[in-house]
This record gives structure tokens, sequence and C-alpha cells, in this order.
């Protein structure tokens, strides 16, 4: 090949060979001009850059459209210099913080002054913003040295740039220009402004300068974009359809869980329905835990912190920990992960490579501190349950074990009919982030490449993404109206064992190391409660709804008749109320159809002389007359196969 070529690597494997310094516009410009038009940005060995930054060796490479998620984080981190350049030609004197894209849009830390700024200045600020846009300005580079870049932000008193750039390195700072604003910042970005055409700021909040409470509290705005007037439409109807799912709205209605100030915040109350709904899911993954060889373990709230020092949770999640704890002459901690407590367990006895696999699997609470800001009902809270499990194998047994885990993951996710999009979290090239030894984490990674190139698993590598002690495989649902989770992750760990100097006795009677796979399919069961009831907007599947049938007779004359068949369906364990209310039965039905229950029989003379049910279904209404029997064996077969509801999308 000429010293003057380079072979680029596409993400469906074929290989390329171009002149050395193409950039990213040009290879996508070589495929076709559609694809041109469309580019956003290029991803070079996992690396998101600008289109137009020159490629200087072999490498593999994507070109990023709206459709990838790099595409839409270069579009939506434009979108933020976008936000703050229309602040500044509104608001002069203001100051910027930090303007990063997120999982869905963008946010700037903005200090006013003394300038007010509410709801009602937002409209003003997204009509400049398009104002703005159509200038199709673009996004230039620039390289500058940590004096000047200080000197530029001193000039404008803007003491949140400067306290970002002293944490800096000379040499490594840039700049980007558009239009008339410049921003601090390492990129990347969109060719030029005119390629956002709908924007909408979403919600305003009050953000702590770097989390620190004691410091100054500036102006978040929080904002989205797209590159199409029709895809905000279909955006804002979908933040329509989830607020009517909104999971702390529909927990509470549904009497799911509580928050009470008195036991503290971020530390939910199970209610008996909510505590049903988690039992049923535990049961659940617990019954496939056993018949795929899982041991189940009980491990204590807290722990010696000299435990976590040797795991190295403290202090690399030092933040957010709870303080240690004064115990005799000891320090304690609220337990934050149940991994170094599994360890021990398995440190408990010799192990012999005939005792391998070994699979350990708790429902473990643990507690981290989250700021005040940041808890949100279920979802984010302090003490949360995983459905953590730890498998140790041997190196030979490693490949089988994650391939193993990946389908128990995915029948977990199927169950609840969520597709799945999968990602290769591996490490980047900051090993100060990473504990172990190199080669382990390139065996590693390599392992899991493997395993899911032999499972035909469509997936995207993530550089960076990887826990400090291996790299893992990450399941991001998509809910019923699209919206992406990261749920489940398989992580292979070769860091744990040396720490915990966990061995077994081989075949040749040598000690030998173990490797650990780490995988949570729920992940918090909190968090995954919290999902699934706005996935299905509280309509569960007749398996896990807290009650599955309320009976509801005519009148009191039929009371007895309801409590029999209810009853017989207790026996089999169907969750089962009688409404003996003195009530119409009009309101009857309106109160189950309220609680969401999935199936309401009614019962008078007829069905009492007949031995029948009327039934009703949520949402469907009336289903038909059926004899006790035949309703009896349906119910039971769509509680067995846990069946989606039928107007489940």
């Amino acid at each position: 090949m000429p010293e003057d070529s380079i072979t680029l690597t596409f993400p469906d494997g074929a290989k390329k060979e171009f002149k050395k310094n193409i950039t990213g516009l040009e290879v996508a410009e070589s495929i076709s001009k559609g694809l041109a038009r469309n580019a956003l940005s290029v991803t070079v060995n996992g690396e998101i850059k600008d289109l137009d930054v020159p490629i200087t060796q072999d490498a593999t490479i994507s070109i990023n459209t709206w459709d990838s998620d790099e595409g839409q984080y270069t579009f939506w981190h434009s979108s933020a210099h976008l936000l703050a350049e229309a602040v500044q030609e509104l608001y002069p004197d203001a100051k910027f913080g930090i303007g990063p894209p997120i999982e869905t849009g963008f946010y700037y830390d903005i200090d006013f002054g003394d300038e007010p700024f509410g709801q009602e200045q937002i409209p003003e600020v997204e009509k400049k913003m398009i104002e703005l846009a159509r200038n199709k300005s673009e996004f230039k580079q620039k390289e500058v040295s940590k004096e000047e870049a200080l000197e530029f932000y001193k000039a404008r008193n803007n003491e949140y740039k400067v306290d970002l750039i002293k944490d800096l390195e000379d040499g490594t700072i840039t700049f980007y220009e558009q239009g008339s604003f410049t921003d601090l910042c390492r990129g990347p970005h969109i060719p030029d402004t005119s390629l956002i055409k709908a924007v909408k700021l979403t919600n305003l909040a009050g953000a702590y300068w770097r989390g620190d409470v004691n410091s100054k509290q500036l102006t978040r705005i929080y904002g989205v974009s797209f590159p199409k007037q029709k895809l905000l439409d279909e955006y804002l109807e979908q933040l329509e359809e989830a607020k009517k799912r909104d999971h702390k709205k529909l927990g509470k209605e549904l009497g799911i869980y509580m928050m009470d100030r008195m036991v503290g915040s971020g530390l939910p109350l199970w209610l008996p329905n909510g505590a049903v709904l988690r039992r049923t899911l535990e049961a659940f993954l617990r019954d496939e835990q056993v018949r795929r060889g899982y041991k189940e373990v009980i491990t204590p709230h807290i722990g010696n912190i000299e435990l976590y020092k040797t795991s190295g949770h403290y202090p690399y999640y030092q933040d957010s920990q709870y303080n240690p704890m004064q115990v005799d002459d000891e320090e304690y901690m609220l337990k934050p992960m149940n991994c170094p407590h599994h360890h021990r367990i398995y440190s408990n006895d010799l192990r012999s490579y005939r005792d391998l696999p070994l699979r350990l699997a708790e429902f473990g609470t643990v507690y981290r501190y989250e700021q005040s800001g940041e808890l949100n009902g279920l979802s984010r809270v302090r003490g949360f349950t995983q459905d953590d499990a730890h498998i140790y194998c041997t190196h030979n047994q490693l490949k089988d074990e994650i391939k193993k885990t990946i389908e128990l993951t995915q029948f977990v996710f199927k169950t609840f009919g969520m597709p799945v999009d999968i990602r290769l979290s591996f490490r980047d090239e900051n090993e100060d982030k990473y504990g172990g030894e190199s080669e382990y984490w390139e065996r590693a990674q390599q392992e899991i490449r493997e395993v899911a190139d032999e499972m035909s698993l469509d997936y995207k590598v993530a550089l960076g993404e990887a826990s400090f002690y291996g790299p893992k495989i990450d399941f991001i649902i998509r809910d019923a109206i699209g919206r992406k989770w990261q749920l489940g992750t398989v992580q292979v760990d070769y860091v744990m064992p040396e720490r915990f100097d966990l061995t077994y006795i081989g075949s040749d009677n040598d000690k030998h190391r173990p490797v650990i796979i780490h995988r949570a399919p729920f992940g918090s069961m909190e968090r995954f409660v919290s999902i699934l009831i706005e996935h299905f907007a509280g309509d569960f599947p007749l398996w896990l709804s807290p009650v599955q049938i309320k009976i509801l007779p005519i009148s009191e004359d039929f009371n007895d008749y309801g409590q029999s068949c209810a009853d017989r369906f207790k026996e089999i364990g169907i969750r089962v109320e009688v409404d003996s209310r003195s009530e119409m039965i009009g309101a009857k039905i309106r109160d189950a159809e309220n609680a969401k229950i999935p199936y309401m029989l009614i019962v008078g003379a007829k069905e009492k002389e007949n031995g029948t049910v009327s039934a009703r279904r949520h949402k469907m209404g009336d289903i038909g007359t059926f004899s006790f029997d035949d309703f009896f064996n349906k119910v039971k077969e769509e509680n067995t196969s846990r069946s989606l509801p039928p107007n489940h999308k």
C-alpha cells in the first residue's frame, strides 16, 4: 500500500483504501451525495469528530447521520451552542457555564446576573435561535493556549469558564466559533447552523456550579432540536403521551409506592399493590435463575469500609456514597454495591474447577447519595434493590457463560414486549479511569466481541463507557412510546479476582484465578418498575397486575356466588377481589376501570343460576358470557403464559 494511503474499516466490516488526511465528509461523498448531505459528524476509532478533521492513519469509521446516537449527540451539542448564541444576543451580560448534549436534547447553565429570566422569556429565545440558525454559520474550531483562553474569559468576567480552564492542560484547549459566539469546547459539531430547523426549550431548572451547593445557582435551560419540524411535532406528541404515563402520577393513583419526608427523600415506601408487583417480578426472575443454575445468597446492608477499599468502590464512587459511620474502633458504610460481599462468599470455601461455574444471585439493597435535585420518583432514588448476580468461572467457560447471561437478559425483556438495542461498552485511552492490567482488558473486550458476533447480535461499540473494573454489554430497551432506557448489563471482570485474591484449584492441582461475570437484567428494581409503569401506562399484563380480577355482584344477594368464584381463583394463586359494596353496578365497573384491573366479572341472578360469569376486559369492555370453568381455564392459561395485554402496542 502506498505510504500516503490508509485503510478505513466500515461498520459492516468492509475495508477501503483512501488517501491519507482524507476527511469524514470526503469519505461520505465517495459513498454517495445523499450520505454527504445528511452527514453530521464522523466516528473514528470510537471517537466522534468533526467532518472536516483529517484522518491520518488506519481506522474504523462510521459516518453519523441523524438516525444514529452519535449523529444526534453532535446535533444537540451544536444546538446548545446555538442556544448560547441566542442568549448572548438577547442578554449581552449573561455568563455561560457548561452546555452539553444529553440523552434527549441539551442544556446550558447560564448566569443571568440581575436580569429576570423565566418561562415568559423562552419563546423569544426560541425565535432568536431559529433566526440565527438560518444564517448558516459554520462551526469553526480554533486551538488556543491556556494563557489565551484565560485572558479571553477574564476579559469577559466569566469566572465559570476560567474555573474550567484552570483544570485543562496547555496544548489541549480549543474554542469553537459560530456567528458571533465563541465557546470553550472540544467538539464535535455539525457543519453549520442551517441544519437546525426546529427548536423547543423544554424546561428551566436551577443548577449549582459544578454541583457545589455552596456555589452560585445558575439557570439551566433544557432544550431539544431537530432537522425537521415534523420530528419536533412527533416528539411533542410523545411528551404529551409520556405525561399521561408518568410513573409518579400513576404510581400514586394505583397505590404502587409513596414518598414520605419523615422517612427521607429518595427512600420509597412500597404500598401493598407495589409490593405485589415487585414480589411478582422477583419471583419471575428467581424461578428463571433457579432453572439456570443460580444459587441465591443474602448479604447485609452495611459493611466494613476496608471491604470497599479492597474492591475499589471506595474511593472510585466516594462522591456518591454515604459517609462512613464509626462502630467500635472500625468504620462501616451503607452498602453501595453487592459485588464485594459476593466475592467474600466465594472466598469462604476452597474452590475446585469442578465447582465452577458458581452463580451467586441476590436481590440486594444498596444505598447511594444522590443530589436532592436529581431525585425523581422511583427512577432516581437513594436506596434501591439490584437483581445482582456474579458468575465465577474458568477462562474456558467464560464465553458460554456470557452467552447464557445474554440469553437470560433477552428472555426477560422479550417477556415485557421491550425491543432491545445492544452496546458493547469498552474502555478508552484514559487508563487512570480503570483498574487492572491492560492485557486482561484486551482479552475481555475481545471475548465479548467474539460472543456478540457468534450470537449475531446487532451492536455498537462505545469507548469510554466501561466500568472501572471491566468492559460490559449494555442493554438499551425501547418502551411502548419509543423512548430508550439503559437497563440490563453483563460485565466481564478480571480485576476483582486479583483484588480479592480469588482462586480455584485446577485439574493440574495448581491455583488459578477465576473470571467474574457481573449481571443484572432489571438493574434496579425501583427504576425498572418506574419504566414498567410507563411502558404499560399502568395497564399491566394479567400475570403482573397487583389485582388480576375484580368480581362485581349486581347486588348484595349475589355476594356469596361472587365469593365462591373468587375462592376457586385463589386456589391457583390468582389475585382476586370481590366488590361487595352496596353501590350501583355502573359505579363498580367505573372504579375497577380506573384501577386498571385486567378482568371484571359481573355476576347476578342469571350467572348464579347458570354457573356463568359476564366478563369485561379493561379498556375493551364486554367480552361475553362464559361458563365459569371455561373462563377459569382461560385466565389460568393467560396467567401461566405471561401474555402481553391485548391492547399493548
